[in-house]
């Protein structure tokens, strides 16, 4: 722990500075206050000193050899203190120029792409250089587990709710839709509707646990027991070919389904007294605001693409 003799780094910086130029009034010209703070700098070190560290003349201000002792210590100090000064600098430019970015399945498929291709767009109009953004896509729960740990700078989740312990916000909304396969008997219903203990009890192709879209699913059955699931898949395009190839209804995200219900692909079934709606986040740690730089852009946008 330091000792309350130790002088704060700007006075320091003046006391090299002084060194150079003999002249507190140039020194202090130099580092851009004026020379009644300068003098009141040195008077301040002096005191934690104990010892004079200028002699003032006519003709400049020189270091005492108390002074010129303290000034080698403190040029190791300075310089210590501007490697510090770079490194932080240079953490801004990396983060300015790079971010790392983890995203639900769903929206790293269908909706993070275009936020990436629109954010590049502003960045050029801007006469900004484009930032390089790398993308890890994964269930909802991971991409929780990499933004508290630090590896990424910003998440995307999906799912009833934020998660606690990171700041959010809201970039969106998505409704799961229940599909099944041109074959399946509730391709035919038309306009009728299963219910949602119809719904629980038909074996179902799900995604894997910790995903945004099986968390929305099974807290919209609570009520109702599910049966074991027909299968359970680790990605929403697998879920779409198995529902597809009629392994059983599935419940997906309607960004997801919508080329395979224009193409007939998949078909849609309406399910009574059932909310399948589900929250659109961006997550990240730190503070209330997004990361300053390329994330909190990235999340404006988000919000903006949203409404």
């Amino acid at each position: 722990m330091l000792s309350p003799h130790v002088p704060d780094l700007r006075a320091l910086e003046l006391l090299l500075v002084v060194g150079r130029t003999r002249s507190l009034g140039a020194a202090a010209i130099q580092l851009g206050i004026s020379q009644q703070a300068a003098s009141s700098r040195i008077q301040t070190m002096e005191s934690l000193v104990g010892e004079p560290l200028l002699v003032r003349s006519k003709r400049g201000s020189e270091l005492t050899q108390i002074g010129e002792l303290v000034s080698q210590w403190a040029a190791r100090v300075v310089e210590a203190a501007e490697e510090l000064d770079t490194g932080i600098a240079s953490l801004k430019v990396d983060r300015r120029g790079h971010l790392a970015v983890a995203a639900s399945l769903t929206i790293a498929e269908h909706l993070l792409p275009g936020w990436m291709v629109a954010l590049r767009a502003e960045q050029v109009r801007g006469g900004r250089e484009a930032s390089e953004i790398t993308m890890t896509a994964t269930n909802s729960a991971n991409v929780v587990k990499l933004v508290q740990s630090g590896t990424v700078d910003l998440g995307f989740v999906e799912g009833p709710e934020a998660p606690k312990g990171l700041h959010h916000r809201k970039v969106g909304v998505d409704e799961l839709v229940v599909v099944v396969g041109p074959g399946h008997p509730w391709a035919k219903l038309g306009r009728r509707s299963v219910s949602a203990e119809q719904l629980a009890a038909t074996p179902l192709v799900v995604r894997e646990q910790g995903s945004g879209t099986r968390t929305v699913l099974e807290r919209a059955l609570a009520r109702h027991r599910m049966v074991p699931p027909a299968l359970e898949l680790s990605s929403t395009t697998a879920v779409r070919s198995a529902v597809a190839a009629g392994a059983g209804p599935a419940a997906l995200g309607r960004h997801a389904v919508r080329d395979d219900l224009a193409s007939r692909r998949l078909v849609a079934v309406k399910v009574s007294g059932l909310d399948l709606t589900r929250v659109l986040h961006a997550v990240w740690l730190g503070g209330p605001q997004p990361p300053e730089g390329p994330a909190r852009d990235l999340v404006a946008l988000a919000a903006r693409s949203a409404r």
